[in-house]
């Protein structure tokens, strides 16, 4: 049976807005993340929190499009099926980490302008800040870097073998997915920063992959999927009687 036409709109649309609430939410963010000294400043706290909520709608999408297109693509490969909606999961707790990292920062520089009781000197709190941006840092490697790579590989396997989507896409996520997940371990071990051209370079394919996929599906939806054989296909095939020649 032919995937129906909604759900490929639905796991498009999820894949864009994704893509787009990490961007945003990244570029509101920077006034928090980019100088810990921002727990003494005046601040824009309005900016930070709406940085934050577009994160938690990029980890809602992260779980949506596993969870929409989990039903497709099962069919086809059962555990890698579940591995995705796994592997999304864990993005998504990632995420939520260094959101909560961030958005603690501005409950510090609320607590000093307010000037409750029991607040740290601004030493100390410049020192935590330093700390909760560390943490946003290592979440922005490990999920959209390390674990986004092994769930763009699992997702593009399963739709390449399925013929989903044209290959031309899919061969984007098989080399992109790899990339980024060598990218990401690499800088782990310190070969070069997080934010360098280096590492830029190397999440293009992972980024083309997805909005390539994101916009096939909105535009054309699935492709006719190569149904695997049944079970009893297969027995019956094998009860069959060969011909022998005369």
């Amino acid at each position: 049976m032919k995937p129906s036409r909604g759900n490929a709109v639905v796991v498009g649309a999820f894949f864009v807005l994704a893509a787009v609430a990490a961007v945003a939410g990244l570029v509101l963010y920077q006034p928090a993340l980019s100088d810990p000294g921002y727990v003494l400043s005046a601040g824009v706290d309005t900016q930070v929190l709406l940085g934050g909520f577009l994160e938690v709608v990029l980890a809602v999408s992260c779980i949506g499009t596993a969870v929409t297109i989990y039903p497709v693509i099962r069919r086809h490969a059962p555990a890698a099926s579940i591995a995705y909606v796994a592997g999304r999961l864990l993005e998504a707790a990632v995420i939520c980490v260094g959101i909560v990292a961030t958005l603690a920062l501005v409950t510090l520089r609320q607590e000093r302008a307010a000037g409750v009781e029991g607040t740290a000197d601004d030493g100390a709190l410049v020192a935590v800040a330093h700390g909760l941006v560390a943490v946003h840092d290592w979440t922005f490697l490990l999920g959209p870097g390390l674990v986004i790579g092994l769930n763009t590989l699992v997702l593009a396997a399963v739709v390449h073998r399925a013929r989903l989507v044209p290959r031309a896409i899919t061969v984007l996520g098989l080399v992109g997915g790899p990339l980024v997940f060598l990218s990401s371990t690499l800088v782990l071990f310190g070969a070069y920063a997080q934010v360098s051209p280096v590492a830029m370079a190397a999440a293009i394919p992972v980024t083309a992959w997805e909005m390539s996929l994101a916009v096939y599906l909105i535009v054309k939806g699935y492709r006719t999927p190569v149904q695997p054989p049944a079970a009893s296909d297969v027995v019956d095939a094998g009860r069959r009687p060969v011909a022998l020649p005369a």
